[in-house]
C-alpha cells in the first residue's frame, strides 16, 4: 500500500476511534438523533466545502439495498463552485453501526448530476476534500479519507460504470442513463483494514 493510502487509512481509523470514545460512529454523528426518513438528506441542505467544491449528503432507502447496509453517503464535486454543475463521484454505504460496507456508482437519473465520462470524473477525485467543522469535522475527514484510501477501487468502479452503461440496452426510446431499471452501475464490498 502506498504512503498516501496508508495515511488515509490511518486518518479514517483515527476518526472512528475518536467518535467511539464518546459512544458515537460516523452514522450516529451524521444523524445526531434525527428521526430517519427514507430519501431525506442528512444533514438538511447537504455539506459543501467552498474551497474544494466537495459536497456530500447521507440518505437511506426503503427497502435497504441489502441485509447489511443502513444507507450511504453520496459524494460529489462542484468544480465551478456552489452554483456550478455537480458531478457524482461515488456512494459510500455503511451498516447501522457506521462501519464501511460498500462503494458503488449510480446511473445519472439517480442523482441528476451533470454527466461526465469516466476519465473526467476520475480526475475530480482529488478534489473531494472536506475541511469543514460542521456538521461534524470527524465525519467530514472520515469520508475524505475513505475516498482517498479507496481511490484505485473507486477509479475501477467509475470505469465499470461506463462499461455497464455502454452495454446496457434500455427500453426503446429511453436513454441508458435515464433508464429507471438500472440504478446501481457498479459496486464493491469494502472494509477498513484494522
Amino acid at each position: 500500500m502506498d504512503e498516501d493510502r496508508q495515511r488515509a487509512l490511518q486518518e479514517a481509523l483515527f476518526c472512528e476511534s475518536v467518535l467511539a470514545k464518546s459512544g458515537e460512529n460516523v452514522l450516529s454523528e451524521t444523524l445526531r438523533g434525527a428521526p430517519v426518513a427514507a430519501w431525506s438528506h442528512y444533514p438538511s441542505g447537504d455539506v459543501f466545502d467552498p474551497d474544494t467544491g466537495a459536497q456530500w449528503y447521507y440518505h437511506c432507502h426503503l427497502p435497504p439495498a441489502d441485509d447489511v447496509e443502513h444507507g450511504h453517503f453520496h459524494c460529489f464535486v462542484r468544480p465551478e463552485g456552489a452554483k456550478g454543475p455537480v458531478h457524482h463521484l461515488i456512494a459510500v454505504g455503511v451498516d447501522p453501526y457506521g462501519r464501511l460496507h460498500r462503494l458503488f456508482t449510480v446511473n445519472q437519473w439517480v442523482v441528476g448530476d451533470a454527466w461526465l465520462a469516466a476519465e473526467p470524473t476520475i480526475a475530480l477525485l482529488p478534489r473531494f476534500d472536506v475541511h469543514h467543522a460542521k456538521p461534524s469535522y470527524l465525519v467530514n475527514r472520515w469520508l475524505t479519507a475513505v475516498v482517498r484510501h479507496f481511490q484505485p477501487e473507486i477509479e475501477a468502479l467509475i470505469r465499470e460504470r461506463d462499461v455497464v452503461l455502454d452495454a446496457h440496452r434500455p427500453p426503446e426510446g429511453v436513454e441508458a442513463r435515464e433508464d429507471r431499471g438500472l440504478e446501481v452501475t457498479s459496486s464493491r464490498l469494502v472494509q477498513l483494514a484494522r
